[in-house]
């Protein structure tokens, strides 16, 4: 059986610019990154078709390290839609090299269900991560001249809140000293790292709705507070046009291919365990504008994905979610109907059953939204009928929604063919209702803490750190309480404990730190000990990871 890359390699890719006339973009409009990618100007997203498109969600049950396949899912989806002769277009988040080199191995989807050229994509693409890092450290650069040139004077910072960012794992940056060396090496004072993808210039990227409106956000980051209190932004520093110029092209969403030559937008890379977790606007609005049914995904399971996908992304672009998939796996189930994981390949009906109460739980939190829910059990070579029957008789009969086998990994868009019928029946005939938030802007944050985690996460009753209570006070004293939430939460579990599989309820959640967004125009949450730098595995993939005979191995 070949790998993912070996299948890869052995697709025959079509120029990028026929690909862009597939869908009405003239090889003038776009702009090549070699011959099989290209960036799309923003003014080829055209607005009054993209109202006219279906919107199509995958998001997931919770996620376990047994997987689930959103990705995979996503693309078989739109491969199978195009083989039903219906104009499809995927969009994406762009792979970080962290979970490239640390655990995944590239996220360009799996099998017979890619988008290429994947190894461009999980390395360094069109460069928008590095454009991205080099954004927000040249801040950091910035920020921290102007320390060391205002140190003796009255226009100095009393607190700096900006972090440095890097795409790599790297659990050795997360709390650092900077300044060291004597007084011409700067001010020594601590400091620290996040990954890219939880950097907010990466939130900004995928949030803004045009060029103007990326600058505009840019100068309204939070870097820190004068010594009189106030706070202090990038367009204090002067420098929002010179930071904007970094993102010039980065802004502008990436056209790919299918495996079957499909059209595929590929932008922005926000984790959801730790950011929104979602492709930007312009990239979902792109394909929007070039196809009748627009399918992206949201990052994790639906409580964390989904969410914010609907929250934060669906009410700044005023986007309406014709229908949200949910993708279940076999593996998935029976870890969270309490199976250990050295045995979910083996049949197990009462595992499947026990775990059903994860899916249960995701299907009634979408609800709430409005949405309209098909089920995709997506298929493993050893998954048994016995075990896809339990959970398609459970959601046929019990729940009343659509199930569909989703086989695109072994069969691209042919073993994607029931998903997509049933997806095309039901937008034509019981498409979603207009999106019901899970709070209101005009709430309070804490009010928007407690209706996400108590609503949609089950949890009991929420407490704050004392450092998480001054950053409440620092929210309401700038006039910031009606920016959306982010919760930044471990990805595992309803809770905050990571061990706590299935349908786990009434538990506690401490709010251990709020970071304020004020460019992205969100308030991050952080919940329990999630870290936004990631740190490497005992066995990173990258021990698995070579260039071979001029051909890189060890992605998939």
């Amino acid at each position: 059986m070949m790998t993912d890359i070996e299948i890869a390699r052995a697709t025959n890719l079509k120029p990028i610019t026929e690909i862009a006339k597939s869908i009405g973009l003239h090889s003038e409009s776009i702009e090549p990154y070699g011959r099989y990618i290209a960036k799309v100007p923003l003014n080829e997203i055209d607005e009054k078709k993209a109202e006219k498109s279906n919107l199509i969600l995958v998001t997931a049950i919770t996620p376990t390290k047994a997987g689930v396949g959103k990705t995979t899912v996503s693309i078989g989806l739109t491969l199978g839609l195009q083989k039903l002769g219906k104009k499809a277009c995927v969009a994406l988040r762009e792979p970080s090299l962290g979970p490239c080199f640390g655990m995944k191995g590239g996220a360009a989807g799996g099998g017979y269900a890619q988008v290429l050229p994947m190894e461009n994509i999980n390395l360094h693409f069109t460069g928008d991560f590095h454009a991205i890092t080099s954004a927000h450290n040249m801040i950091s650069a910035l920020l921290d001249n102007y320390i060391y040139q205002n140190r003796n004077t009255c226009e100095g910072l009393s607190e700096v809140v900006w972090k440095r960012v890097l795409d790599v794992n790297d659990r050795s940056l997360r709390n650092i000293v900077t300044g060291l060396g004597g007084a011409g090496n700067g001010i020594p004072r601590e400091a620290g790292f996040d990954i890219t993808a939880a950097s907010e210039i990466m939130a900004i990227l995928c949030l803004a709705t045009d060029f103007d409106d990326l600058k505009r956000r840019i100068g309204n980051i939070l870097l820190g507070y004068t010594k009189t209190g106030e706070p202090f932004l990038v367009k204090d520093l002067g420098i929002s046009g010179a930071i904007a110029a970094l993102l010039f092209d980065a802004i502008k969403p990436n056209l790919v291919q299918t495996i079957e030559h499909g059209p595929a937008f590929v932008h922005g890379g926000p984790f959801a365990n730790i950011a929104h977790g979602c492709n930007s606007i312009l990239a979902t609005k792109a394909a929007l504008s070039v196809s009748d049914y627009a399918i992206t995904e949201a990052g994790f399971g639906a409580d964390l994905g989904a969410e914010k996908f609907f929250d934060i992304k669906c009410r700044k672009a005023n986007l309406q979610p014709a229908l949200t998939v949910i993708v279940v796996t076999l593996s998935g189930l029976k870890m969270h109907g309490e199976v250990k994981e050295d045995t979910i390949k083996e049949v197990n009906p009462e595992g499947v059953r026990r775990g059903l109460k994860n899916l249960d739980r995701h299907i009634h939190n979408l609800r709430r939204f409005g949405q309209t829910i098909v089920v995709a059990f997506n298929k493993y070579a050893n998954d048994t009928d016995e075990e896809i029957d339990i959970v398609r008789e459970h959601c046929e009969k019990q729940l009343g929604i659509g199930f569909a086998v989703n086989n695109a990994f072994a069969e691209g868009g042919e073993g994607a063919l029931e998903l997509a019928r049933l997806v095309v029946d039901t937008i034509d005939n019981n498409p979603s209702k207009p999106l019901e938030f899970a709070y209101s802007l005009s709430d309070t944050i804490t009010e928007k803490i407690d209706k996400i985690t108590k609503k949609i996460y089950g949890a009991a009753n929420i407490t704050y750190s004392s450092k998480a209570t001054k950053k409440l006070r620092k929210i309401q004293e700038q006039d910031l309480c009606h920016f959306p939430v982010c919760i930044a939460k471990t990805q595992y579990s309803f809770s905050a404990n990571a061990k706590e599989y299935g349908d786990v309820r009434d538990f506690e959640l401490k709010v251990s730190d709020i970071i304020i967004n004020r460019g992205a125009e969100m308030i991050v949450v952080i919940i329990g000990d999630i870290m936004r730098m990631p740190g490497l595995p005992k066995v990173p993939q990258a021990e698995h990871i070579d260039v071979v005979d001029g051909h890189i191995d060890g992605l998939s």
